[in-house]
């Protein structure tokens, strides 16, 4: 009652007994309490919709568009952008979602479902009247606790050790469509990354765009493959043209092979029918100029990012040059850093030192479509892989499970150190929260407990999503975790029971465990710290409008 009439007096103040109106017409408010349990309400809604596609038991979800396009996935990221939410809240967990996945590419579906489990414990701690404040001091304490037990228990990995990077690769798609051939994916996934990595300093960076992504639809997932070079999705432009090249000699050009426009309107008056005759026969001389200037450079395959005029066309399919127009900008990129050729804006600063080079380049084609393959590049910076699958849905999914896979080993090149997976980590953490709570006391003890139920709902949800039961897997947990060597164990969800999960070969990077605590905590605190919801009144559209004011009309009438 208090909070509704606070409220009220916010909405309309009173000033010598006049009233005076301080917000919009159509505004709500909701304070206090109020304000904090409907937040926490539809955060935990959120989470509990991601929660089924946790772990490799987790199940799909199917999305359907207002287009009425359909994607079937279990990537948390993936499920959250394509749900459309509307609330606020739900906004800003969709956000964190996003945050992780574009960090480090793989937790998603832990961050949401560890935010929503944090505040469902502070919606406990607020009914003992417990303030926000207090409950978000706690679980700061408690977010360094983790990250140091994390620290603590990561194993250190030698980058050259394909093993287990291949095992890492592995353990981010288990719970895909695509688990079936993830040893074999696992291996592309490795061997790709590894391609793009260098070194700058001491420190190892993979920049995942230089590795392509090309998906076709036909063929079955295995039918997937790793290309040392470059897929261009276009086709030779002319049909003279050699379709195979070895030993490609490749020039990039960033400039049209046209007769250039001039950039003012020029009239050409032309008065005998020998003047047109030269006109025209300069323009070829043009193109011919431009064709000899690439074929003395020694390139036997162009590709240009500009139009290539048919008479140029001409020439080069003359020249046995294989070309290719219209290349976009990101693939010119990839080129210049698989092929090791320079990309030039004139033809004429073409010379044989701007060429790259391959074993051979070829037009294929794939599920009725035909693509240019430049493969065996000398030490390629940028590499391709074709993805392959019997439904599109299916080719979509093993894309998104690649990038998860593909970020997760990059992570691991990028700062080698692993943690044992199957809620592990997170049991462990538990643990050590529940022995370091009581050394705080006060509120603060409670919050930092909170924070130990909520981190432990990870072994708990891949217990549930796996048919097995969550209570008796978390004591068997819990009890296995107070040996020395407990650390290391987790829920193995095909055997149903606890078991080492560095012995399984389940590993996960460090930094997406950090990174999921880290955001799921400030996730929470966000959430926490409103107390106060003004929502403006929300505009009508004219349609809206006109149904209104025939309501209105109907009723007078009436």
């Amino acid at each position: 009652m208090a909070l509704a009439q606070r409220g009220e007096n916010m909405a309309l103040a009173q000033i010598g007994g006049v009233p005076v109106l301080i917000l919009k017409e159509g505004t709500t408010r909701k304070t206090g309490k109020e304000a904090i349990n409907l937040n926490i309400m539809i955060a935990k809604a959120v989470a509990e919709a991601v929660k089924s596609t946790l772990g490799p038991k987790g199940m799909d979800k199917m999305l359907i568009d207002s287009l009425g396009d359909i994607t079937i996935s279990n990537d948390g990221a993936t499920i959250l952008d394509e749900m459309d939410v509307q609330h606020p809240i739900a906004k800003l967990m969709v956000e964190i979602s996003k945050a992780q996945d574009d960090e480090v590419g793989d937790g998603t579906t832990s961050t949401v479902i560890i935010a929503g489990e944090l505040l469902k414990e502070a919606e406990k701690l607020l009914d003992k009247n417990i303030h926000p404040t207090i409950i978000l001091s706690g679980y700061k304490k408690a977010l360094e606790v983790a990250k140091e037990v994390l620290k603590k228990r990561a194993i250190k990995v030698d980058i050259e050790d394909d093993e287990t990077l291949r095992k890492v690769a592995a353990t981010a798609m288990r719970g895909k469509s695509v688990a079936a051939v993830r040893d074999y994916l696992a291996d592309l996934t490795v061997k790709a990354v590894k391609q793009v990595a260098e070194k700058r300093g001491d420190k190892i960076t993979v920049d995942l765009d230089y590795i392509q992504l090309i998906k076709k639809k036909g063929g079955a997932v295995r039918d997937s493959k790793l290309v040392y070079g470059v897929i261009v999705d276009k086709e030779v432009v002319h049909p003279d043209m050699p379709k195979r090249v070895e030993n490609a000699k490749i020039a990039l050009i960033d400039a049209p092979l046209e007769v250039e426009k001039t950039e003012i309107d020029a009239e050409i008056r032309i008065s005998d029918p020998e003047q047109m005759r030269a006109f025209l026969q300069e323009e070829e001389n043009l193109l011919k100029e431009m064709v000899d200037r690439i074929r003395e450079a020694g390139a036997n395959v162009v590709f240009c990012q500009k139009g290539i005029d048919d008479m140029a066309q001409y020439f080069l399919a003359k020249a046995g040059i294989l070309a290719v127009r219209r290349v976009k900008k990101s693939d010119m990129e990839k080129l210049a850093r698989a092929t090791g050729a320079r990309i030039v804006t004139k033809v004429e600063d073409l010379t044989p030192e701007a060429l790259g080079s391959a074993e051979l380049v070829e037009e294929r084609k794939i599920a009725d479509e035909k693509m240019v393959f430049v493969e065996g590049c000398p030490n390629p910076r940028a590499v391709s892989i074709l993805i392959r699958g019997g439904l599109e849905k299916a080719v979509d999914e093993a894309e998104r499970s690649l990038i998860d896979s593909l970020s997760v080993v990059a992570d691991v090149l990028e700062d080698p150190y692993i943690l044992p997976g199957g809620g592990a980590p997170e049991a462990e953490i538990a643990k050590e929260l529940r022995k370091y709570a009581p050394q705080v006391g006060g509120r603060e003890q409670l919050a930092i407990e909170a924070y130990a139920n909520a981190v432990e709902s990870i072994p708990r949800t891949l217990a549930e999503n796996s048919g097995l039961d969550p209570i008796d897997i978390l004591a068997e947990l819990r009890s296995v975790h107070e040996r020395e060597d407990g650390w290391k164990y987790g829920v193995e969800v095909f055997e149903g029971k606890v078991a080492d999960m560095l012995e399984k070969g389940v590993v996960e990077p460090l930094v997406v465990k950090e990174q999921a605590l880290k955001s799921a905590t400030e996730a929470a605190a966000l959430i926490l710290r409103i107390d106060d919801v003004i929502a403006a009144s929300k505009l009508e559209t004219k349609e809206e409008e006109g149904k209104k004011e025939e309501e209105e009309e109907k009723t007078e009438f009436d």
